[in-house]
């Protein structure tokens, strides 16, 4: 099959790319760097000539939710009109796992608007909702980081190995659309504050955490929220396992 990945050169798209070509897909990587703007459809029918089906794995501006809403608006409303132009068969959206419980979050919003655009859009679909990446307590404490200390939110989370999420959307994007897929989380989970400190000390950074419920993650996403469902796909991958590999 061909199969085209929108955020190709990121850290999931690559991951994904790198899943296709051991599965031998015919791949199509997308992005602006290679010379496709979603936000403007430039080059997206070029891109998608002759594409069985196509993996969004695509990541935009976080701060301002009208922003984030309009970005993912725009790329997802351009990705579906040209990919019904091309007679793409299969569109793959990676999401969040439990967006829909969530409000006052600004990627949230984003990401439910490209749910709602693909579910009533004109190609054949599946969603795929992850919980958060192994690597996304490093990420976090990157934002707040200032002269060695950092703010992060007490967050329960079962973090999932990014390869693992790769590999669940190459098999996916090669079978039939499937609407809305279940939950894929990793195998425990986790507090997001022991995540920080733990990544920090495998990578041989001295960072003092200060656990405190921010304007980004506040208390509505205390507890269960962030969880996958009961009916989840779960991946092999332990945070462990994957900790292992930063030292």
């Amino acid at each position: 099959m061909r199969i085209a990945v929108a955020g190709a050169t990121g850290n999931i798209g690559a991951l994904t790319v790198a899943a296709l070509g051991r599965d031998g897909q015919d791949v199509v990587r997308i992005s602006r760097s290679l010379g496709v703007d979603l936000t403007t459809g430039d080059g997206l029918d070029e891109a998608l000539a002759d594409v069985d089906a196509v993996i969004d794995v695509t990541n935009g501006p976080a701060a301002d939710r009208a922003e984030t809403v309009a970005y993912f608006g725009a790329a997802t409303r351009n990705m579906l009109a040209a990919e019904e132009r091309a007679g793409v068969r299969h569109h793959v959206l990676l999401s969040i796992a439990g967006i829909d419980r969530i409000e006052g979050n600004a990627h949230y919003a984003g990401k439910r608007e490209q749910e709602r655009l693909v579910a009533t859009g004109p190609v054949p679909w599946t969603i795929v909702p992850a919980t958060q990446f192994h690597d996304f307590a490093a990420t976090v404490t990157s934002w707040t980081e200032r002269d060695g200390v950092a703010t992060i939110a007490p967050l329960l989370v079962q973090p999932v190995a990014p390869a693992d999420v790769a590999d669940v959307l190459a098999e996916i994007a090669a079978g039939e659309p499937r609407g809305r897929h279940v939950d894929v989380a990793g195998p425990e989970p986790q507090d997001l504050v022991d995540m920080a400190r733990r990544t920090n000390e495998a990578r041989g950074r001295a960072v003092k955490l200060v656990p405190t419920w921010s304007t980004v993650f506040g208390p509505a996403m205390a507890g269960d929220v962030l969880l996958p469902g009961d009916d989840a796909r779960i991946a092999p991958t332990t945070f462990d396992e994957w900790l292992a590999e930063q030292r």
